[in-house]
């Protein structure tokens, strides 16, 4: 199965803007609300709530702040939700921002991607389009998400596919779904899109902070074990092969998109440094799995809002007890995992420990069973 991998020259603006501090890509949530109800998502609020929570921004605020945006240096935007597409001006929103020079990205769930929205994007075509796709059958998806929208959504990523739209698709892993990893896989194979599949679900604690540590998602240890069987299933025998003997030896493993900190140190990755999140309401995150740090973009102006986010994010610091830790080499808990999973930036996430123990150990007994431990 190929995987994604990012262009060089994203690599090299985002190096310049940490280096420059400029916010080379946001994300803007234009909206909480969805037509799916996820058990497991991070922000999703029915309208009633979102409206005693605050109002969604306006067009003419989006692309009020899309204008500082640009003039601050952002060359990338992802659009996102809750559905993004639920809005009825996202045709005028996402065709504004596009002649302003962006390069878009839509997340979506794809049910609402047929008719006005297809045309929209077989007309002003988005850099990508990244699907979730949840299962191979109407009942998976009824248990996982409240619809029976399977044949519906894949049928778009056929019309999507025609279009010559570049399409990712994600999978999060919950109980509900776990079965069909592999189905997605082949799936997504017969559409020619690449795939990412998720076994690690965040505290929606944005959502609701009551749910640190929490979430509709397997344990730990399952979630170890699937991410090892996603790559078997996704990689080469090589690669697997490589893969597994690194890990043996302990040598680090690094991707393009992962949430990186420095135990004990601070945040690695682009949140806060490169790249920030713009909430429905208007506050700007480093991260969007964060509820803080956050700033009022419509009261601070954009550009004092992202000194903030940036010097908020610089003082963060993650558990000095993780540095002598023997998984280090493998683990990827960042500022944000830190925070949902504990409440805190600097305390330890006991599950993301047991997450990687057991995906060392799943990947190690893998690579005897189906290869023989064969070297690469």
């Amino acid at each position: 199965m190929e995987h994604s991998v990012e262009p060089m020259l994203s690599k090299y603006l985002h190096n310049r803007g940490r280096k420059k501090g400029l916010p080379i890509a946001g994300t803007f949530e234009l909206t909480a609300r969805c037509n799916f109800n996820c058990k497991m998502c991070y922000v999703h609020l029915t309208e009633a709530e979102q409206r005693r929570r605050g109002r969604e921004l306006t067009a003419d605020e989006w692309l009020a702040i899309a204008q500082k945006a640009k003039e601050a240096g952002t060359v990338f935007l992802l659009l996102t939700g809750g559905e993004p597409t639920l809005r009825a001006d996202f045709p005028d929103i996402y065709r504004a921002l596009k002649r302003m020079g962006f390069m878009i990205s839509v997340n979506s769930n794809g049910y609402l991607l047929q008719d006005k929205i297809l045309e929209l994007f077989a007309e002003e075509v988005p850099t990508r389009v990244n699907i979730s796709l949840y299962g191979v059958s109407n009942e998976t998806y009824r248990r996982m998400c409240g619809i029976p929208a399977y044949d519906r959504i894949v049928k778009n990523i056929e019309a999507l596919r025609k279009t010559g739209v570049d399409v990712k698709i994600n999978m999060s892993l919950t109980p509900d779904n776990m079965d069909d990893m592999e189905a997605v896989l082949r799936q997504a194979k017969s559409l020619g899109a690449h795939t990412q599949a998720t076994p690690y679900m965040f505290p929606p604690v944005r959502r609701e902070k009551s749910m640190v540590g929490q979430n509709y998602r397997m344990s730990a240890e399952q979630a170890g074990e699937f991410q090892a069987k996603y790559n078997l299933l996704s990689m080469t025998e090589e690669q697997f092969c490589l893969l597994a003997s690194q890990m043996a030896k302990g040598i680090a493993q690094t991707a393009a998109d992962a949430c990186e900190g420095v135990p004990g140190k601070g945040v690695m990755c682009r949140a806060g440094s490169s790249s920030f999140w713009l909430t429905w309401d208007g506050k700007m995150l480093p991260c969007g799995q964060m509820a803080e740090p956050a700033f009022d973009v419509l009261t601070m102006g954009f550009d004092a809002a992202w000194q903030a986010v940036r010097e908020a994010t610089a003082a963060i610091r993650l558990p000095q007890e993780c540095s002598n830790c023997g998984l280090n080499f493998l683990c990827h808990a960042c500022a944000a995992m830190c925070y949902c999973e504990t409440g805190e930036f600097d305390k330890k996430p006991e599950y993301l420990c047991r997450l990687n123990r057991s995906y060392l150990e799943t990947t190690q007994e893998l690579w005897q069973t189906v290869y023989g431990g064969r070297m690469p």
